[in-house]
């Protein structure tokens, strides 16, 4: 984990209130895909760094995607090229995508797609069978990035504006016998990650899968206990330090 500061390169909507930038670190950082990024809003009045997804590592570049919901993130959205931010990295525990995972399901929902795609571009070498879902046409992005690094893709939407009228998870699962994945492997908001463990349990489905929550944060490396989820033990594990990626198995969703 380091502390830098960063250099905006690039910030621009890819879809109704999604945001894509790339900033330049002084240096270059080891990333874990799945693992996360804390990064300032430019602004001193908001003291807490906003955490995201890494997407994509490219030398010093780091690329991750953002939807605007309150004032940290409009302010982000404002930032301009050559602006200067605050950010840690990286953070978090990320994806590890056993050996033996050659078919690998990949199922996301919203701006849960964004650590999935760094997964499938950092870990070239599988097959990869992505069902993205959105709300509608005009929040779905980075369609052409999945169609390029899967083997097949999968978009549908709740309107059937763009592909099938659907969910991710209810598109996975239609093609699971056709499939057959070694690994399953999502992200999206909790409602979709709950409906994805209660389908697998009740068709006795028993691929390993792999889940990366999204939770509120406030300092991001475990110290302030805002990220606190519910193990299927009954203890407790902080989504930032001892995630955001768990067995699914492992946690209440």
């Amino acid at each position: 984990m380091k502390e830098l500061t960063c250099t905006v390169k690039y910030n621009a909507c890819i879809a109704r209130g999604i945001y894509a930038m790339t900033v330049a670190l002084p240096e270059e950082v080891a990333v874990r895909c799945g693992q996360f990024l804390n990064i300032s809003t430019g602004n001193p009045a908001n003291l807490l760094k906003r955490p995201f997804g890494i997407m994509r590592v490219n030398g010093k570049n780091v690329t991750f995607c953002y939807q605007v919901k309150g004032e940290g993130t409009r302010l982000l959205s404002e930032a301009k090229g050559g602006e200067r931010l605050k950010v840690t990295l990286p953070l978090g525990n990320g994806f590890v995508i056993p050996e033996g995972a050659k078919r690998i399901a990949v199922v996301g929902g919203g701006v849960g797609i964004f650590p999935l795609l760094s997964v499938i571009e950092q870990i070239a070498d599988r097959e990869y069978y992505s069902y993205i879902g959105f709300r509608s046409a005009e929040y779905a992005c980075l369609t052409a990035e999945f169609g390029a690094a899967s083997k097949s893709l999968t978009v549908v939407t709740d309107d059937g504006s763009l592909g099938g009228k659907s969910n991710a998870v209810s598109a996975f699962l239609a093609e699971y016998g056709r499939v057959k994945p070694d690994l399953i492997i999502a992200c999206g908001p909790p409602v979709m990650l709950k409906a994805l463990k209660t389908q697998l349990n009740e068709r006795g489905i028993t691929t390993p899968c792999l889940v990366s929550l999204e939770e509120r944060m406030g300092c991001g490396i475990g110290a302030c206990l805002v990220c606190v989820c519910k193990k299927s033990d009954g203890t407790n594990a902080r989504v930032c330090k001892d995630g955001p990626v768990f067995d699914i198995d492992e946690v209440e969703l």
